[in-house]
């Protein structure tokens, strides 16, 4: 054991994994030793003569750190580099880890003494101090021993079920990967094309494999000219999960909705949404039944005109394409000749890094004496104006078969003053070129946006950090942060041809500006598709159908989101933001962010985009993780509650009301 390096903090910066040290036979013995480590440091607090704030309540935050290391560097690199050696091991890791968890929450001495506790007058403290003793009773802790005993093993099936959907869509995701031809693939550039050729056939001059991404709709339905390549890889799409997971669905909608009624909650959305900022699941539901009735009729609207362009009726495989068409005629912007303007490592240095420092006053500046999990995943530093040093950002962007799909920020070390720890985080993407879309360009800065809360934190206690905070509100820095891919200041500091060195012309500046507001009826309306199922599950209260299908199809009607031709962002079965995701009743939080986003950028476009602004969100929203109550962040960083007017106008939705 004392040459597991897992077991031992990193001697590299700011914590950094030691990655060409750590094998994944590492992770198991360390992993064991590490549950032993933490029972003991339980054990010596629960010991402690008179409960103090001190010797329990910051005992329990600074308990726990080896497994923090270890189950940082597995579960980061199963998302990434997922392998059958991988889900062996956990296999062995998730039921443990689970009854490990519960084994804390439902101790009934440690219970005791944190309830003997008094917290500290300041508000980090009593914040902490509240959720801890919400998360033991919501984890059991006042329920009976049969009780706790039946909500470890819902705990645990539940954790299981949620690493087999996980593990089940990434395998089917692989494999329906769809085989074209160069002639299916017309409409695509030759860069594109090198980027889908079949690797493992590299002798077949016409082989090519386009992988399928985790949205229903794919990206490159807007693309292929083809419209039997566009229904093939549609198809494929629609196919995942179906004979995987559809009982995974079931069974954990089931076991849900048992522990939900077991902890004193009608519902898993009643369970879920308590903690939330929304505050109560008929908020969340409200959300979308307001929005979905003019976001169905803007987008049947849409799919009228894309058809009268096309001369045809269209389904969810074509309308895409003949959108793209129609959003070419009216802006004059070509997506393929659109790209050239963001090579991916302009648009991370000269445009992410570059509103930072323009916002918040920090440098990014890459460590090539440090090194990632992979060669190609880069390391860089994050220093204040004054060159202090804040933390690290890991940056994995190119597409592989075992990462699992989306994109999304995670961390291996959280900030706490507490604990000594500046923060490592890492943002992932899956693409296929250097030469990025408009969406991809929104998506490279909404994961800096997070790692930007993570980075940026500066709280006393590990349990409030950075993105420890509730989804709904979580999103709100993300999609703050999208916005300053497309202001005039900065994307012309980064969106510059990729052959000329052209800095993109103010006339295609203000199309593509433009458009971004285009098809506002089928994004909204295919994202509150999504939402509806989701929180369609998760309220049922009584029996659990089987037939998904079906489900679906009435969750949708009685939103009025059946919309002809329109897909959901997400069905059941590879849904993974809510089967194996976190995201359980959760999905609608990107909207009630966006909520907060649209009015809060208001505010930054009436103060400029400077250290002044960015310095107010930093100190309002950024640094403060859970430490302060959201909705008074809200009102400190716009000096007033939000005003939803905003995002419906953003949306095309004006004639709604939230």
């Amino acid at each position: 054991m004392t040459d597991n390096p897992l077991l031992h903090p990193s001697d590299l910066p700011y914590g950094l994994p030691d990655f060409q040290a750590i094998r994944l036979e590492h992770v198991l013995p360390a992993f064991e030793r590490a549950l032993v480590l933490h029972e003991e440091e339980i054990a010596r607090i629960c010991a402690e003569d008179t409960p103090t704030w001190e010797n329990t309540v910051e005992a329990l935050e600074r308990a726990g750190s080896d497994l923090e290391r270890v189950l940082a560097w597995f579960f980061n690199l199963q998302g990434t580099d997922g392998s059958p050696e991988f889900d062996q091991v956990a296999d062995a890791i998730v039921p443990r880890l689970s009854a490990h968890t519960d084994a804390i929450y439902q101790n009934q001495e440690l219970y005791d003494r944190l309830r003997a506790v008094e917290a500290p007058a300041d508000e980090e403290s009593r914040r902490l101090y509240d959720l801890l003793l919400r998360r033991f009773t919501r984890r059991g802790a006042e329920l009976d021993e049969a009780g706790k005993q039946r909500l470890r093993e819902l705990n645990q099936r539940l954790s299981e079920l949620s690493e087999q959907f996980g593990r089940n869509l990434l395998a089917d995701t692989t494999k329906l990967a769809v085989r074209m031809t160069r002639d299916e693939l017309a409409g695509l550039s030759e860069e594109q094309l090198a980027a889908y050729r079949d690797a493992e056939d590299p002798d077949t001059p016409d082989a090519y494999v386009v992988p399928i991404e985790l949205p229903t709709t794919q990206s490159l339905q807007a693309e292929l000219e083809s419209s039997s390549a566009r229904h093939k890889l549609f198809d494929a799409s629609r196919q995942r999960g179906r004979d995987t997971n559809s009982a995974l669905v079931v069974e954990s909608v089931r076991l849900r909705q048992e522990r939900a009624k077991l902890l004193g909650f009608d519902t898993h959305a009643d369970y879920v949404i308590a903690e939330e900022t929304a505050g109560s699941a008929a908020a969340a539901r409200k959300l979308i039944s307001d929005l979905a009735p003019a976001a169905a009729s803007n987008a049947a609207a849409e799919r009228k005109l894309a058809g009268e362009l096309a001369g045809m009726e269209l389904d969810g495989a074509d309308w895409p394409y003949w959108e793209a068409r129609r959003r070419e005629e009216a802006f004059a912007v070509n997506d393929a000749e659109l790209r050239k303007y963001f090579p991916l490592q302009q648009v991370l240095r000269d445009g992410v890094f570059y509103a930072a420092n323009l916002l918040y006053g920090i440098t990014v500046t890459q460590r090539e004496d440090l090194h990632g999990y992979r060669d190609d995943v880069h390391v860089w530093e994050v220093k204040e104006e004054d060159g202090t040093g804040i933390g690290l950002l890991l940056t994995d962007y190119g597409a592989r078969p075992s990462k699992r799909g989306g994109a999304w920020m995670s961390s291996f070390v959280d900030q706490s003053t507490l604990t000594g720890t500046k923060p490592v985080v890492v943002n992932v993407m899956s693409l296929t070129s250097d030469l990025l879309t408009i969406d991809e360009v929104t998506t490279v800065f909404h994961e800096f946006g997070h790692a930007l809360h993570g980075l940026l934190s500066n709280v006393r206690y590990p349990t409030l950090s950075g993105t420890n905070v509730p989804r709904d509100w979580v999103e709100f820095p993300s999609q703050i942060n999208e916005n300053y891919a497309f202001t005039p200041e900065i994307i012309r500091n980064y969106a510059r041809h990729v052959d000329t060195g052209e800095v993109i012309p103010d006339a295609l500046l203000e199309a593509v500006r433009q458009s971004r507001t285009f098809g506002q009826g089928f994004a909204t309306a295919e994202y509150l598709a999504a939402c509806a199922i989701d929180l369609a599950w998760h309220s049922l209260d009584g029996e659990v159908p089987e037939d998904i299908d079906a489900f679906e199809q009435r969750a949708l009607e009685k939103v009025g989101l059946d919309v002809e031709g329109l897909e959901p962002r997400y069905r059941s079965t590879w849904f993974n933001h809510i089967f194996a995701g976190g995201y359980s009743a959760g999905y609608y939080s990107y909207l009630w962010a966006e909520a907060l986003d649209a009015d809060g950028y208001q505010f930054i476009e009436e103060s400029g985009i400077n250290r002044d602004s960015g310095q107010r969100f930093r100190d309002t929203v950024l640094s403060v993780g859970a430490a302060r109550d959201y909705a008074e962040a809200y009102r400190a960083f716009r000096g007033r509650d939000k005003d939803t007017r905003a995002l419906l106008v953003r949306r095309g939705l004006e004639g709604s009301d939230v």
